[in-house]
């Protein structure tokens, strides 16, 4: 039966794509191949989830190409700042993707500085502009008129060895002021600072992922040959962002881990949840033989889900808070919506904004229906409205019949309706295992609880039965016994 109803599904869904297509869901179709990854880890087609809008480079700004851009970011009043770190300065849109004005340097001390080959930055609620000054080795603060607030530098602890050179890549700031520094070079975790610039410790560490064969060889080794083998050290973080409960999620650059995202705690422990059907670290099986994804940056797009920017097949890779894998969009190429060299990505409304080095220029991307109903409905789920995410769950089937996490959302929602047998049948379609145990057990305690009566009557039957049968029996074999004696 659940065959036969995703089989009409499928049907269904093929229809609606064609009619989908009639009716143009973002500015341009996809230059790119949308797919998706089934249970059996396989790549499978799938309707786009974003697609590009425009592009914005600093010719189309006015203010000259952009060289060597280094990051972007969108403040919570929905200004859009971007890196523009070969030409030592930053420009700010407006929501709309308007200039609102250039800032190259700021004043300290009296004189003006510029900054150095920045690398990252961030824009608090209050409009305070951090900046990754790498190449001045400091963290630069900003009020919003672009006046210096204050400066972090080289900080001075035990814990830092004495030639340490401080040089800021990437940073995230919580609610309270704390500062998250990716540094170049540093693998005991993220560097914490204070809301006074005052180090303050690591956060999180990469896990050694040892290489055992090579380990017992170094036993073995002279001390010549040991000195030319790969040290057995963490790598270091790409990225970070910090979510509203002040959670940070990072990313390394270690293609071989099967943990490449993090969302750490207050103490450092990473709590992500990876329940998908496979491993939360892009994709899974290496198309065109490119090699596994490096993530270079991750942006927490709400409501438990957040996106990772690949640099290996420059794709992004979108996951809900349990670590299924929503969707992919972007690829490789020249033409718009394709990428050359990715650097950063971010989010201002419903666009998401992919940071292009290698075009200089910045990608405007919006959703489609599909994108559109895929986020609502995890949003939803999310909130524990799973009831009012139905019907979109249902919309979501209709334009893609082979989407698990549909089914699965679908099913919960029953299983939270006490529906346990109308919820198998969409797990067995989720492939869902785990949620299908847990239908099924309630579904036979269900069974016992409405048959109790009958299976009780039943009972008590067949054990009456048994007995006048044993006793039936015996009596039988009495009579048998008494036969033989003569006594009858």
């Amino acid at each position: 039966m659940a065959r036969t109803v995703k089989r009409w599904l499928v049907l269904l869904a093929a229809v609606s794509l064609l009619l989908a297509n009639a009716v143009p869901a973002a500015a341009s179709s996809a230059p790119y191949e949308s797919y998706n990854y089934n249970s059996w880890r396989e790549a499978v087609p799938s309707p786009d989830a974003y697609l590009p809008k425009r592009t914005i480079s600093g010719s189309d700004l006015g203010i000259g190409e952009f060289k060597d851009p280094g990051d972007v970011n969108v403040s919570p009043s929905g200004q859009i700042y971007i890196l523009d770190s070969g030409n030592s300065r930053i420009v700010i849109l407006d929501a709309e993707y308007k200039l609102l004005r250039v800032m190259d340097g700021f004043t300290g001390e009296g004189s003006k500085e510029t900054f150095n080959a920045p690398g990252g930055l961030f824009v608090d609620e209050e409009e305070r502009i951090y900046i990754a000054d790498t190449g001045n080795n400091r963290v630069v603060i900003l009020d919003a008129e672009g006046q210096l607030d204050h400066i972090i530098k080289a900080p001075e602890s035990d814990v830092l060895a004495t030639n340490f050179q401080f040089q800021p890549l990437k940073l995230t700031v919580d609610h309270v002021g704390r500062v998250y520094v990716v540094a170049q070079g540093v693998y005991e975790g993220i560097m914490q600072f204070d809301e006074t610039g005052k180090f303050i410790g690591y956060v999180g560490t990469n896990k050694v992922e040892r290489d055992y064969g090579e380990y017992i060889w170094r036993m073995f080794s002279t001390k010549a040959q040991r000195a030319q083998m790969v040290l057995f050290v963490p790598t270091e973080f790409s990225n970070a962002d910090i979510d509203h409960k002040g959670f940070v999620y990072a990313t390394n650059i270690d293609p071989g881990s099967n943990e490449p995202i993090k969302r750490l705690n207050p103490s450092g422990e990473d709590v992500l949840k990876r329940f998908g059907y496979f491993d939360v670290k892009g994709d899974i099986r290496f198309r065109n033989n490119t090699g596994p994804s490096k993530l270079i940056d991750v942006k927490v797009l709400g409501n438990g889900m957040y996106s990772v920017l690949d640099a290996t097949q420059n794709r992004v890779f979108t996951y809900d808070d349990e670590g299924h894998l929503l969707y992919i969009y972007g690829g490789k190429g020249n033409q718009v919506g394709t990428l050359k060299t990715p650097v950063a990505i971010e989010q201002s409304g419903d666009h998401q904004l992919v940071l292009d080095r290698g075009k200089s220029n910045l990608v405007v991307y919006e959703p489609t229906r599909f994108g559109t109903n895929v986020n609502e409905a995890v949003a939803l789920h999310y909130q524990g409205e799973d009831t009012e995410a139905v019907h979109i769950w249902q919309e979501v089937l209709k334009l893609n019949a082979n989407y698990d996490i549909a089914y699965i959302g679908i099913g919960k929602s029953l299983l939270m309706e006490k529906k346990n047998k109308e919820a198998l049948g969409y797990f067995e379609l989720g492939m869902d295992r785990k949620s299908y145990s847990v239908a099924f057990k309630r579904y036979r305690r269900e069974m016992m609880k409405e048959h109790f009566g009958t299976f009780l009557t039943a009972g008590m039957v067949l054990i009456f039965i048994l007995i006048l049968a044993r006793v039936a029996v015996k009596w039988k074999r009495r009579r048998q016994i008494d036969r033989e004696a003569g006594l009858h």
